[in-house]
């Protein structure tokens, strides 16, 4: 290590991701003797507080829900030991800080955190505002950890440019300020990216004839009291973001939630909600999270998608694909996990011939090659009704192919369908539909570690595992705790919410001079409204950002994106940088690695997968918390300058 002058380090970025690495470089500095350490100075820039950054200000409405529990988050190391990371200087999970502040709170929190706190458990689901208080918990600690030989620095403005001086760079400030750097860390996060041709189409309509467009928005940022009471207003899309929109325009808005008599949930409106009229691709928001007091099932295990199976490949020298070579592993774990769970909770009452049908059923799984399935539908067709058979990929699209004659017609089977969501997540680990989930949510986890760093080909990468895998697990897996979608088949019976059907279109009508939503898949769904949001976060692609610095550092051929080759043989832009192997150094225009300017977080998205999901404690850095694997490579490049 050097020992004559301070080593300087610029994080760009003070969000959760900036946070682990400003964590790592504390933790591993203080492992070191004392009389082995250099001055650090590390200079925070982000014009949020640091620790929760912009999307995680503890300012925010309490509305807004993590879509993960109490129990799984974190943004430094925990447990022991921790899988071989240095040890943290502040080893707290979100869940073990919750507990802390619960029995001794810390004069930082609010009255609406206490309150949250006093009801929230290792199960439930915090809301967004609670975690960005843990985050700013977390880097006061960090800042208060420094001693003799260190220092953190925040910069309440924004990075506007970086240039490579050597032996090291020079960031330009928002205030104008210049600072020096022997190293810089791109923790962005979320960043501003162009509209894309249809959305441009929508906002220049709106402007035209004086309509309302709100296009893709951290929701916190929204201003949802301009959206008038009483009004059509269109939402496109019913992922995350659409939880968030309906809940600040119902619930946000004065109406209350009750349970009803049958144990659902019914809505009381406030007279001040518009009429909200949805719609998505798959006609269907995304499922809700099981009741559980895990975050995998407890009651799922992984037999054929292990980390073991899949790294037999790399081992092998092959680059696997992800249809031929992955997917039919996973498939076959989730099927497991469904029809176990079918069996053990009710085969009696449904198999033919319960005796021995489970056996029958993993021997047919076992069978190699695609013929498994074949095997599998033989056992099936003799043993057990096919409405309950599982058809996986159908999970997304249960509507797919189904005609409705009406809107009401599609209201109700919308409707229908919510409910039994709700029923199965109430199950937990005794519905077999969560449980195959359950599985799928396992398997993705070990898919993250196997097809990180090229793990998997190119044509798999854009068109399997981007283009059919992501949007099936997301849907099914990655949704929100049970209790909106309870609220949301409330407001639908109150006439609240409304349905518009798969695939919909969304326009704008020169002779209405309206928007104008409609689904091919039911008749008499068209509605025109003056207002529309659209219910998704910005797709962070670095080619299409809108972000000055990012901008700059493209256009002066400091970074550049990560370019792959298509199946047909074209050169595709991917959504992240171009970065070596770990420690992910940044590649310049022309192709060489920088020294010492890394990359963390969503802007690695086209050499990781799941770069938006945080960090699960109490796990190996090398598969649910891989995040701190990489703050932790980053800090270990840094403090090796000499």
């Amino acid at each position: 290590m050097r020992m004559g002058r301070s080593l300087r380090v610029a994080v760009v970025g003070a969000g959760p991701r900036g946070t682990s690495v400003l964590e790592r470089l504390i933790s591993q500095w203080e492992a070191h003797p004392p009389d082995q350490r250099q001055q650090l100075d590390i200079h925070v820039i982000d014009p949020e507080s640091p620790g929760p950054g912009h999307v995680w200000r503890p300012v925010q409405s309490r509305l807004f829900l993590m879509n993960t529990p109490s129990l799984f988050p974190t943004v430094v190391p925990v447990g022991a030991p921790t899988h071989g990371l240095v040890p943290s200087v502040v080893g707290y999970s979100f869940d073990d800080w919750r507990v802390l502040v619960t029995s001794d709170p810390v004069p930082t929190l609010s009255n609406a955190d206490r309150e949250e706190l006093s009801d929230l458990g290792s199960s439930g689901f915090p809301s967004r505002a609670l975690y960005g208080r843990y985050l700013e918990w977390i880097y006061q600690q960090l800042v208060d950890r420094c001693g003799d030989g260190a220092t953190i620095t925040h910069h309440a403005t924004d990075a506007r440019e970086i240039s490579r001086v050597a032996p090291g760079y020079r960031l330009r400030l928002g205030d104008d300020s210049v600072l020096a750097a022997d190293a810089v860390v791109l923790a962005l996060g979320h960043v501003p990216s162009q509209l894309s041709p249809e959305q441009e189409t929508l906002r220049d309509g709106a402007a035209r004839y004086s309509l309302k467009y709100w296009p893709p928005a951290v929701p916190a940022d929204i201003n949802w009291a301009k959206l008038p009471a009483k009004k059509p207003v269109l939402v496109r899309g019913l992922g995350l973001n659409f939880f968030d929109a309906m809940i600040q325009l119902t619930e946000g808005r004065g109406g209350r939630f009750t349970p009803d008599e049958g144990g659902k949930l019914s809505y009381q409106p406030s007279g001040s909600e518009p009429q909200i009229i949805a719609a998505s691709r798959r006609g269907v928001p995304y499922r809700a999270k099981a009741q559980l007091d895990s975050y995998l099932p407890r009651s799922v295990t992984l037999r054929y998608c292990t980390l073991p199976a899949l790294q037999t490949f790399a081992d092998q020298g092959i680059t696997p694909g992800f249809d031929h070579d992955i997917w039919p592993l996973l498939h076959r774990d989730v099927v497991t996990a469904y029809y176990s769970t079918l069996v053990r909770v009710a085969g009696a009452d449904l198999v033919a011939n319960p005796d021995g049908f489970l056996e029958r059923v993993h021997t047919a799984i076992a069978v190699s090659g695609p013929e498994w399935t074949a095997a599998l539908d033989a056992v099936l067709a003799s043993e057990l009704p096919p409405v309950h058979h599982l058809d996986v990929e159908r999970l997304s699209h249960p509507f797919a192919g189904r005609r409705f004659a009406s809107a009401q017609d599609y209201q109700e089977a919308v409707l229908d369908y919510l409910d039994a969501d709700v029923a199965e997540s109430f199950r937990g680990e005794d519905s077999p539909l969560k449980m195959a989930i359950g599985a799928m949510n396992a398997g993705r986890t070990v898919i993250k570690q196997v097809v990180a760093d090229g793990g998997l080909t190119d044509q798999a990468w854009l068109t399997e595992l981007r283009g059919w895998f992501e949007p099936l697990v997301e849907g099914v897996a990655s949704g929100p705790p049970a209790i909106r979608i309870a609220q949301l088949a409330a407001l639908a019976r109150a006439g609240v919410v409304q349905f518009i059907g798969p695939n919909p279109q969304f326009v704008v009508d020169v002779d209405t001079e309206r928007f104008e939503a409609s689904s091919p898949w039911v008749e008499g769904a068209g509605v025109a409204a003056s207002y529309l949001v659209d219910a998704m976060m910005p797709p962070n692609r670095a080619a299409t950002t809108l972000s000055p610095l990012l901008r700059q550092l493209l256009g002066d051929g400091l970074v550049r994106p990560k370019m792959m080759m298509a199946t047909d043989g074209a050169p595709v832009s991917a959504p992240g940088l171009d970065v070596t192997l770990p420690p992910y150094r940044a590649i310049d225009g022309s192709g060489r690695a920088h020294q010492h300017l890394y990359v963390v977080g969503l802007q690695l998205a086209s050499v990781q997968w799941g770069t938006a999901i945080a960090a699960q404690a109490h796990t190996s850095p090398a598969a649910g918390s891989r995040t701190l694997r990489d703050a932790d490579d980053i800090a270990t490049a840094i403090l090796a300058i000499t």
